[in-house]
């Protein structure tokens, strides 16, 4: 589980770090940007504006994510599984939000809360 959680963090890491790598690719955002303090940022394309929401999404569902798997090593409950399949809807989701297909997203987001509830409830 202990890897799960790293894997996570890493990945939101990557939520994070990602729309500035969009915007160095696509050239609306240069070094000058990125090593400044960034008072004046750039509005962005369509494509990083949906990955900055889908790293606040994540952001918002960590710690829930992260007291439970934490609380699972702690009671030895087995909930790798549905924190690695809840990481990788979490993945999916950035993907699709990206590519900006909002029905799949949703559909994605609800089976990654499924997951965050069924982690908790051998908790209880």
């Amino acid at each position: 589980m202990i890897d799960i959680i790293v894997l996570t963090l890493l990945v939101y890491l990557l939520h994070l770090m990602l729309p500035s790598l969009i915007g160095v690719v696509n050239g609306t955002i240069d070094t000058r940007f990125l090593l400044g303090s960034r008072d004046d940022a750039p509005e962005g394309t369509a494509t990083m504006q949906r990955v900055k929401r889908a790293a606040a999404n994540l952001g918002e569902s960590l710690p829930a994510f992260l007291v439970l798997a934490i609380l699972s090593i702690m009671n030895d409950a087995s909930n790798a599984e549905l924190a690695t399949i809840w990481l990788g809807l979490r993945v999916a989701y950035l993907l699709v939000y990206a590519m900006g297909i909002s029905t799949v997203r949703t559909l994605i987001w609800m089976a990654s809360i499924v997951c965050l509830i069924m982690m908790a409830l051998p908790l209880i």
